[in-house]
């Protein structure tokens, strides 16, 4: 048995592993909260649709946040974070070429915490030329210090054209699982719209939140459609969306919802929506991970309190 196929082995133990731990931890929950079915499915993640496997609904991002450099106290916070991430049962890390020494940051981290069973990586290649498309992922790889990606994406469309065939290229070989694209910011969605109908993707990350809602008319329809999962980015604005809430009091009627912050009922309303599969807020304090980790659980809003919490926030 190569190495390859050993790794690919315990790669499909540990997923049925952390599919059992996943129920046990959160069947409690549909006995504490009666008439609420959402809380266990939350907590239980939502199923990839092309494969039916489960990812936790929420992610952690790394833009910015890991962009450290050879600070080693702030590579050590990062590995803290990352600790909390995986200690709540997250699973997706993303990141990408742009994001300054973020992917070095992740690979100190996965090393010093022994590249944690239920990791999901997602990355990017983010490059104009295809050919250079193919050492850049390997790069990123040496990063990370994986034996393959779960998930590649063109990042912001760009070069697709070029780097999707050779992704899917990649998948047939085993040297990936999933194939994705990306946009951000709000920008081009004709063109990702236009990807979205056209090449048969895994994976689709995009921007939104209570107040950038432009993907709910047209994006996320197409995706339920077509059974492409959805990773959302920029679930706080890079901030600036807590920054304004922050200001104001936490409504009593997010206790409802169990909610005890403005992040979480931000991230609930985005993980509410049936089509999105994973959110990925980034942060450099592990208690803020927790507490992003804590909104996969418990009540879900439903349609009214997702509109109820548009309308306050647009109010605020």
């Amino acid at each position: 048995m190569n190495d390859t196929t050993r790794r690919d082995r315990l790669r499909h133990s540990m997923l049925q592993r952390r599919e059992l731990l996943l129920a046990a931890c959160t069947a409690p929950l549909a006995g504490l909260v009666p008439g609420h079915a959402a809380a266990a499915t939350a907590a239980s993640g939502r199923p990839i649709p092309p494969s039916g496997e489960r990812l936790p609904l929420v992610g952690l991002g790394s833009w910015i946040t890991f962009n450290v450099g050879n600070d080693r106290e702030a590579l050590l916070r990062c590995t803290e974070v990352m600790k909390a991430f995986f200690a709540a049962g997250g699973a997706m890390i993303d990141s990408s070429p742009m994001y300054g020494s973020s992917q070095s940051t992740i690979g100190f981290a996965l090393d010093r915490l022994g590249l944690p069973q239920q990791l999901f990586s997602a990355e990017k290649v983010w490059v104009g030329d295809g050919e250079r498309g193919a050492r850049q992922i390997e790069a990123s790889r040496a990063f990370w210090g994986v034996p393959r990606f779960d998930l590649m994406q063109v990042h912001n469309l760009l070069a697709w054209q070029q780097h999707l065939p050779r992704l899917f290229a990649m998948k047939a070989a085993g040297q990936l699982r999933y194939v994705g694209i990306t946009t951000s910011h709000g920008r081009r969605h004709d063109e990702l719209e236009s990807v979205m109908r056209k090449q048969p993707i895994d994976f689709v990350q995009l921007t939104y939140n209570p107040v950038d809602r432009e993907v709910e008319r047209r994006l996320l329809p197409i995706a339920a459609e077509r059974g492409i999962a959805v990773i959302v980015n920029r679930p706080f604005q890079q901030g600036a969306l807590l920054d304004q809430l922050q200001r104001h009091r936490l409504p009593a009627w997010a206790g409802d919802i169990d909610c005890r912050s403005w992040a979480q009922l931000v991230l609930k309303f985005i993980v509410a929506h049936p089509a999105v599969t994973c959110v990925i807020p980034a942060t450099r304090q592990p208690p803020h991970v927790i507490e992003n980790m804590a909104a996969a659980g418990g009540r879900m809003p439903d349609a009214a309190t997702r509109r109820r919490i548009v309308d306050l926030i647009a109010s605020l």
